[in-house]
């Protein structure tokens, strides 16, 4: 079971959308127009186009099983008193005293930029259920990190 956002749930909705009614189709005229050009064995664009489409429908069939999967999390019913999924927690490293701030997402909502790492993440599992002045210590490729939970919000 993946829980996620309501954000999330209905973009990876959007996603899949997106691929059976707009890429799908196009990959499917692709391979009908290289058909029509004659001698499939040595039709380039045809194989180029049935690679296309395995490769469509597989990211297809990979998001259809996460939203079968998927369990939308309603927030309002979440404490904010530990970190949980979707928590909003600002913490310092007490290394060099720089503060950060992450959102706990699921791993498919995950994405640095938008400041979103995913709950299976090294930093997110020490996080968990960890409360604001709580001190972790967590096992990262660069080494290990000490870091100071500053604030936790919905």
């Amino acid at each position: 079971m993946e829980y996620m956002s309501q954000e999330g749930f209905d973009k990876l909705v959007a996603e899949l959308r997106q691929m059976e009614n707009v890429e799908l189709p196009q990959v499917r005229e692709a391979i009908a127009e290289a058909r029509d050009k004659g001698d499939l064995s040595e039709n380039f664009e045809y194989h180029a186009a049935k690679r296309e489409q395995a490769r469509l429908l597989g990211r297809i069939r990979f998001k259809q099983r996460i939203l079968a999967n998927a369990r939308v999390i309603d927030t309002s019913r979440l404490g904010s008193d530990t970190v949980q999924l979707l928590c909003k927690v600002g913490i310092t490293n007490l290394a060099n005293n720089s503060k950060m701030t992450y959102t706990i997402a699921s791993p498919h909502e995950a994405n640095l930029r938008e400041g979103k790492i995913s709950i299976k993440s090294p930093i997110a599992e020490a996080l968990l259920n960890k409360k604001v002045g709580d001190v972790v210590e967590v096992r990262v490729p660069a080494g290990m990190l000490k870091l100071r939970i500053e604030s936790i919000e919905r």
